[in-house]
């Protein structure tokens, strides 16, 4: 059993996490604009909330780089007071249990993998779609970093005006002078500006899996993140723009799906301690 803990500049997510099993899931709101103390000891709190004999280490995915063997975490998206944070190091001695951490993409993608829509496949994609765009990479059984946990980070590509962050994420549609969440609400509704929009949304985000096709082969591509909770709005010109992919094997065997599990982040980062 472990304590499994998702860390957003938004909100912050903790949960027991026995094999398959998640209870006594907690969240509160994260004090994001506070110093880097009062977001640990936040952590600290919740962890200590579900602390119990059994638990056998704590494992955290954050959103930033990390060097997962000293866990340090650099640059947290979202909570500005969080530079360089010699993690681990804090929560061990605070908490007296492992402590392992790892970006939160990559704790997606090891959720999805083990646990979700790409179990079973033997290379995966996991992509988040939000207020950003992330990625996890799973290649041949195993979770590819990189030297920096930033493996798989093609958001962060140039395209067109800007990135595929932009484009690829709640920012596009804050860029038409409207959210995600209200263009979803209008679409639900048939407005045709909205499913317009999703459309156009979809085109981008077609590409950027035929980028990541191009880059990775995976089997599977499992896309996550808010956004995705308007899948089905942007499905059909996702998969449309993807049809001229080069290599015609490649997109007949390849899996784009959606995944189902709202708390596939705190799984996934439970796997972190895993031998």
């Amino acid at each position: 059993m472990v304590i499994s803990i998702d860390l957003g500049g938004t909100k912050i997510r903790a949960g027991l996490v026995d094999g398959q099993e998640i209870s006594r899931i907690q969240y509160e709101m994260c004090k994001s604009q506070g110093t880097e103390e009062e977001v640990i000891d936040q952590l600290v709190s919740l962890a200590q909330d579900l602390m119990n004999d059994k638990v056998s280490a704590i494992c955290i995915g954050v959103p930033s780089v990390v060097d997962p063997e000293k866990g340090i975490v650099y640059d947290v998206t979202g909570i500005p007071s969080w530079k360089e944070v010699h993690l681990k190091d804090i929560m061990e001695e605070r908490l007296g249990k492992p402590v392992f951490i790892d970006n939160d993409c990559n704790c997606f993608a090891l959720g999805e993998y083990h646990f979700g829509k790409g179990k079973g496949s033997k290379s995966m994609l996991g992509i988040t779609l939000g207020t950003g765009v992330g990625s996890g990479l799973i290649l041949d059984g195993h979770l590819y970093r990189g030297v920096n946990t930033g493996a798989g980070e093609i958001g962060a590509i140039p395209y067109l005006d800007k990135d595929y962050e932009y484009y690829c994420s709640s920012r596009f549609f804050t860029g038409k002078g409207t959210s995600g969440k209200e263009a979803a609400e209008k679409a639900m509704a048939d407005d045709p500006a909205a499913l317009e929009l999703f459309r156009e949304f979809g085109v981008h985000v077609g590409r950027l899996m035929k980028l990541a096709m191009y880059a990775y082969d995976p089997s599977c591509i499992v896309i996550g993140g808010s956004i995705a909770n308007a899948f089905q709005f942007f499905e059909p010109s996702m998969k449309a723009e993807m049809k001229d992919f080069a290599f015609t094997n490649s997109l007949l065997n390849i899996s784009t799906l959606r995944s189902e599990s709202d708390y596939i982040i705190l799984l996934g980062a439970s796997m972190l301690c895993a031998k």
